[in-house]
């Protein structure tokens, strides 16, 4: 049987977190094997929402109160995530895990706070390659100009050690701007 079949019958048809019955798909809970036991199933709002934390409804995810006491371990462990996700510590110091189950938690949280977002003056995510433009006058230290505000500066890169600049070339010179002063092109 495979696990989309599996998944189906041990939640009876239903999201795991939410109970929807609406788009319903498996979802690894990573980091994972790709086991039944490490997956869960999800509707397609959850999935959505895990996936993109920036769309994160918190009012869609008030069913995280019940899902948290569900006996599936996998579920227990996205709920605990999306719970810290959201700022929630008064339901998750309520929650009690297994030692596994708060070690594979807990990995989770430390791989996705690992992960820089870089964000520019909108709040528009940033990728490496994207384009950006100047919002204001900038002047460049130690190279003798002005980056001029309108200025698109294409091709970016992301530094691994800053999520506040992106790097990318004004004037033929490789510099670093702060993101506060960029917006998505």
């Amino acid at each position: 049987m495979s696990i989309e079949k599996e998944l189906m019958a041990r939640s009876n048809a239903t999201c795991e977190l939410c109970g929807s019955s609406e788009g319903l798909s498996a979802l690894e809970v990573s980091p994972s094997d790709g086991s039944i036991e490490q997956s869960i199933y999800v509707c397609s709002t959850c999935k959505d929402q895990i996936n993109n934390p920036e769309n994160m409804d918190e009012n869609h995810f008030n069913c995280l109160n019940d899902s948290m006491w569900s006996e599936t371990p996998a579920v227990k462990v996205m709920s605990y995530i999306l719970l810290n996700k959201l700022g929630r510590q008064d339901l998750v110091e309520m929650m009690y895990l297994e030692e596994a189950e708060q070690k594979w938690a807990d990995s989770a949280l430390s791989a996705a706070a690992n992960k820089m977002v870089y964000k520019d003056a909108n709040g528009v995510i940033l990728n490496a390659g994207d384009s950006v433009v100047i919002l204001k006058d900038l002047e460049v230290k130690g190279a003798g100009f002005t980056a001029k505000r309108g200025t698109t500066v294409t091709r970016i890169s992301l530094p691994a050690d800053m999520d506040d600049h992106i790097e990318g070339r004004v004037n033929g010179t490789k510099i670093f701007l702060k993101t506060e002063f960029l917006k998505k092109a």
